[in-house]
């Protein structure tokens, strides 16, 4: 059995693990609770879990998705967090394997950030400060330890970043403006920001534009269904999330297919 292969299951373990992890942040968060400091409990019952009730996924199955206390239903974004935070380190693992660990490392907490930001805006329809400041700051602090250290970004590749967040932010904002707050938000204006930041140019406008594609499938496809309707509020976060990963991992990909249509 190969290395790659043990670190492969490892990477989704050790994801599955944060992503109970990012559940607990997620709810904490709304309910203004510390996620550091007390028990896990149920949400319906407030009966404190047992560490049997906390196994990633598997707690889920064996409960049959409720509580073993009061029998209340279990929400499923508690198992599909953990699956896709699990997929998530798995692929940032296989993709970037051979890359220097504190890199790996970084991409691994702005999943985290970018996770709960993607679930907490999906549910509540916000983007919290609490989560989106700090993403900001762990990427400003990366690209000088980064570049301090080891040397990883030239002068060109840091200012690279730094005007791609500044024209990210100053496009969103402008739509925030002409819009009055009604086409975005301003959480939205500071997600684009840490975009600019995290991704750089080009990789921003295939986020922007993967991300615009996916809302508008999804938007017309909740039209059509009829569980919205085209004055329905749907929050953009997880489209700017969604097309952020996809930027990540294949945008490079995307660019070059895109260039030689026209070659």
């Amino acid at each position: 059995m190969s290395f790659y292969f043990l670190f492969s299951i490892f990477f989704f373990l050790f994801g599955l693990a944060i992503g109970s992890f990012l559940n607990c942040v997620i709810y904490r968060l709304y309910k203004k609770e510390s996620f550091l400091r007390s028990f896990s409990y149920c949400p319906h019952c407030k009966h404190k879990l047992n560490y049997r009730d906390l196994i990633p996924v598997l707690s889920f199955i064996i409960l049959r998705g409720r509580c073993r206390y009061c029998q209340q239903k279990i929400s499923l974004q508690y198992p599909l967090v953990e699956i896709a935070t699990g997929l998530l380190f798995l692929l940032i693992f296989q993709n970037l394997y051979g890359l220097h660990p504190c890199y790996i490392f970084y991409l691994l907490v702005v999943s985290c950030f970018l996770i709960i930001i993607f679930v907490y805006d999906l549910k509540h329809y916000i983007i919290p400060d609490k989560i989106i400041y700090p993403a900001i700051m762990v990427s400003g602090i990366w690209y000088l330890v980064a570049s301090i250290f080891f040397k990883f970004y030239t002068k060109h590749q840091i200012l690279n970043a730094i005007y791609s967040a500044l024209g990210a932010a100053a496009f969103f904002f402008l739509i925030f403006l002409i819009s009055k707050g009604k086409w975005l938000g301003f959480g939205d204006v500071k997600l684009a920001l840490f975009m600019g930041l995290f991704l750089g140019f080009p990789n921003i406008l295939v986020a922007f534009f993967l991300a615009s594609l996916i809302g508008a499938i999804i938007g017309i496809g909740l039209i059509i269904s009829g569980k919205k309707k085209l004055s329905s509020e749907v929050p953009f976060g997880p489209f700017l999330i969604s097309g952020t990963f996809l930027a990540l991992f294949w945008g490079e990909n995307l660019i070059n297919w895109y260039l030689n249509l026209f070659l």
